[in-house]
């Protein structure tokens, strides 16, 4: 029972000490209007599986990562952010048409935009969970992926209600779609520049 606590635990830190700047990425895309709760919430949910199935297949071939490949996800939110960017620049009032807006949130493309993001802001996880992974059991990861789940489910509710609560969620929902592509560009060269990456260009 005490093992279990103590795993319990360790699950809780791991994921909270690594996914801490995650919320203000999910506020992001909750206030943008062009994406639906429920994509953001899929989108999340895949981006954290990938994670942690690929630091789940690390651990059991023993592969290391060089963490400045892995800083090559950052160029995943610089992408999106510039392009959310240029969008901006055109005009709001492209972004206002009905049939554009029904078009978009009908695609699978924000899925795929919020689990690109999720996996290019937590791709130096990898390096953290590997190593953890490696030495527990199959049970105890079994656990922990569990315990990753719920947080997930906790940090989706929290951004939630954030960007809806009738007094903080006004100011998040008018400006937080302008605020995200600053924020995308900005959380995709912090991921290069603590990777290391940018040293593989001048080798």
């Amino acid at each position: 029972m005490e093992n279990l606590f103590g795993i319990l635990g360790i699950a809780v830190v791991l994921f909270a000490s690594t996914n801490v700047d995650d919320i203000f990425v999910l506020l992001g895309f909750f206030a943008d209007p062009k994406f639906r709760p429920r994509q953001v919430v899929i989108g999340q949910y895949l981006g954290i599986a990938a994670l942690y199935a690929a630091s789940v297949l690390a651990s059991l071939i023993s592969l290391v990562i060089p963490a400045a490949y892995i800083g090559l996800l950052g160029l995943a939110p610089i992408f999106l952010g510039l392009k959310k960017l240029w969008m901006l620049q055109e005009g709001s009032g492209a972004d206002d048409a009905p049939e554009d807006h029904e078009k978009v949130s009908a695609g699978q493309g924000n899925i795929v935009a919020v689990a690109a993001v999720t996996i290019a802001n937590g791709g130096d996880n990898i390096s953290i969970y590997t190593p953890l992974f490696a030495t527990r059991t199959i049970d105890e990861i079994a656990v922990i992926a569990i315990v990753f789940v719920l947080m997930t489910a906790l940090w989706l509710g929290a951004a939630h209600f954030l960007v809806n609560h009738p007094t903080i969620g006004r100011p998040i929902r008018r400006y937080g779609h302008r605020a995200v592509p600053f924020v995308l560009v900005a959380l995709g060269t912090l991921i290069l520049y603590e990777a290391g990456t940018v040293r593989l260009f001048y080798r």
